[in-house]
């Protein structure tokens, strides 16, 4: 087990990751957590791991003008990307470490953050950090994917990957995307943060993952994803291949030309 790449979205992996990755799994839930942001009617949000800004950009269309947003991400070049695309209206792009946040005390009414608390080395103490920068009565609003059972594509891929690389399979998904989906854990991180009352609103939706292609489907897994740092260490099939191993394995499930399969995930709203 390799975890040393696990938040590496670095290379080409940023470019792909939004070609491909953004617009099959991250748009449906984006949309759904900008609209539950503006439902909040905060005055400054903090956005944690935007990522490219797919959330970023969905808040701009639907918060106020008035609205500060300050969207981070650990990973320079994901923002770098993230800004390069635009938004409608202004945001302060800023690198920022989850575990450590460069702001002051009480200074967010809203933090928002789409499957990236999965990536954080100390849960509890992401949320403390979190809780810390929020104002009183804040809230903090992020999801995260559900096991990997759940969430077909991810699932069929995970298995190609098994079977071509049985001795020693790549892990990623399972573990870090797809391995923080127990509610009671995430209920327990966020008490251990200081998210303990009231008790946190975890609601779980199931939505539909669409991609052009099985091809897409596994460039956006095999080469968006720090799984590619995975199946590069690897010796036996190269990264084209893998790539072409988990197409296959897509196709045959799902069909030839676009796919659709189930994507389901956690929404989890704590106040401070």
């Amino acid at each position: 087990m390799n975890k040393s790449n696990d938040t590496g979205f670095t290379g080409s992996i940023p470019e792909i990751y939004e070609r491909y990755l953004v617009p099959m799994i991250f748009e449906p839930y984006a949309r759904d957590l900008a609209n539950r942001a503006a439902s909040v009617q905060p005055s400054r949000v903090l956005e944690i791991a935007a990522g490219t800004g797919v959330v970023t950009r969905a808040m701009t269309d639907v918060l106020p003008a008035h609205v500060e947003i300050v969207a981070t991400d650990l990973n320079q070049a994901m923002l770098d990307c993230a800004a390069a695309l635009g938004t409608c209206r202004s945001v302060t792009w800023q690198q920022a470490d989850a575990m450590h946040l460069p702001f002051d005390d009480a200074s967010f009414d809203l933090i928002v953050c789409q499957f990236g608390a999965m990536f954080f080395p100390d849960k509890a103490r992401a949320f403390a950090e979190a809780r810390r920068v929020l104002r009183s009565g804040g809230l903090m609003l992020f999801d995260v994917w559900d096991r990997i059972e759940e969430n077909a594509f991810a699932a069929t891929v995970s298995a190609a990957l098994g079977k071509l690389y049985a001795a020693d399979p790549p892990g990623f998904l399972r573990r870090v995307p797809h391995g923080y989906w127990d509610t009671n854990v995430i209920a327990r991180d966020l008490a251990d943060g200081g998210f303990d009352a009231p008790s946190p609103r975890l609601e779980t939706i199931a939505k539909r993952s669409r991609a052009a292609s099985a091809e897409a489907a596994a460039v956006a897994f095999c080469q968006g994803t720090p799984m590619r740092a995975e199946i590069e260490a690897r010796s036996g099939a190269m990264l084209d291949e893998a790539t072409a191993a988990c197409a296959t394995a897509l196709r045959e499930r799902f069909g030839d030309s676009a796919i659709d399969g189930k994507i389901q995930a956690h929404v989890v709203t704590a106040q401070r």
